[in-house]
């Protein structure tokens, strides 16, 4: 008997410790997402928001986080309004109670990250593309690969090449500036060299003397860092001043093939873009496909990918016990252990900075039409 109670006393001194260990579940873990629901960028929140659906549609299936079900509560932005994206945030925390939240577009990620920050939310970004959003919040990250890392996979892929002589011409803007402080040291690093800088204000209808400059250089390649519409127009002068040297960048829209016309033949670009090359990347192009009628883009396997971080990340946050659902938690789960299975195809490895580093797409422009060339892995 006195062995019996021992083993009984025992065995509610380890009930004990594990639950004061742990902090009591909750009965459902609440992910709110901020998103364009309405207005001109209704697209963006539709195929977002069906990433998301899906994700936490097979996590329940198959028994939740630990168990526990995971539910997702949609707010709207409309199409980009920071203070829209305050008042999301501000909903979600006081009503649902969120320590998880996505956002997307630009301004009202920024806007809520003082938010977060305050209040301790884990925030992650799958389709803003500003590095104005890097480093603004320790409870920030992007499962989407920002200009800078854009840009960094595109000087990979001039290595590869055995291109050695680059000019480039950016944008006098933060993310113009920002593409070129990460670029240049990692291509000096793969042993390139710098042959012309130029800057152009957004929107200039005359970039002449930069493109002679460029020129005058002999470079190996043309590094355009720029964004819509202007890759088209230094494009097409680049090629009426008879430069015939291939030609990267980092975006490539309808306003660009516009603008640069049948100079745009074989220019090369980086930019997110998913295709199955994987089993649980195929999965998850059927079951997008099955459930909405039409094959998924990189903007919702983002924000499916995303689901699944969170999910793990919660998952390793319990494993360590105590309090363990806080957002500003979870986000130190990331930042110490910053590697996470992708859709995209192996891993993807968050850096310092709060960016997801993971396979980036190259394309090529041929016959006028954009085509995938491979994938490219940043070291």
């Amino acid at each position: 008997m006195r062995r019996e109670l021992l083993g009984l006393a025992a065995a509610s001194l380890v009930a004990f410790a594990a639950a004061d260990s742990r902090a009591e579940d909750p009965e459902k873990f609440t992910i709110g997402a901020i998103l364009a629901m309405s207005g001109s960028g209704d697209w963006y929140g539709k195929v977002m928001s069906a990433g998301i659906e899906l994700a936490v549609e097979e996590i329940n299936a198959e028994g939740g986080i630990d168990g526990i079900p995971l539910e997702a509560v949609f707010e709207d932005h409309k199409s980009g309004i920071a203070r829209e994206g305050v008042n999301a945030i501000n909903r979600l925390i006081n009503m649902h109670d969120v320590q998880a939240v996505f956002s997307s577009f630009s301004p009202p990620t920024i806007a809520i990250a003082p938010i977060a920050d305050e209040q301790g939310i884990l925030v992650v970004n799958g389709g803003g593309v500003s590095t104005a959003m890097v480093g603004i919040s320790d409870n920030l990250f992007h499962n989407r690969s920002l200009a800078s890392d854009l840009g960094r996979a595109a000087v990979a892929f001039a290595d590869e090449e055995g291109w050695s002589r680059m000019a480039q011409i950016a944008w006098r803007t933060d993310a113009g500036e920002s593409i070129i402080s990460e670029v240049e040291p990692y291509w000096e690093e793969l042993g390139g060299e710098v042959v012309a800088t130029e800057w152009m204000d957004q929107g200039a209808t005359n970039i002449d003397t930069q493109i002679a400059k460029m020129r005058t250089a002999n470079p190996d390649f043309l590094a355009l860092w720029l964004f819509s519409p202007d890759p088209g127009m230094a494009m097409r002068r680049a090629r009426e001043f008879g430069i015939d040297v291939p030609v990267v960048g980092v975006e490539y829209t309808a306003d660009v093939a516009e603008i640069g016309g049948d100079h745009m033949e074989g220019y090369y670009y980086t930019s997110d873009y998913f295709t199955p090359t994987d089993d649980w990347s195929q999965r998850f192009q059927e079951a997008y496909r099955e459930r909405y009628g039409e094959d998924p883009e990189f903007y919702a396997a983002n924000y499916y990918e995303g689901v699944y971080l969170i999910a793990e990340a919660i998952r390793r946050a319990r494993a360590e016990g105590g309090d363990y659902y806080d957002g500003a938690n979870l986000a130190r789960i990331i930042r110490e252990q910053p590697t996470y299975p992708s859709v995209y195809g192996g891993e993807m490895t968050f850096q310092d900075n709060g960016v997801a580093q993971k396979r980036v797409a190259l394309f090529q422009i041929q016959d006028g039409e954009s085509e995938f060339q491979r994938y490219l892995d940043l070291e």
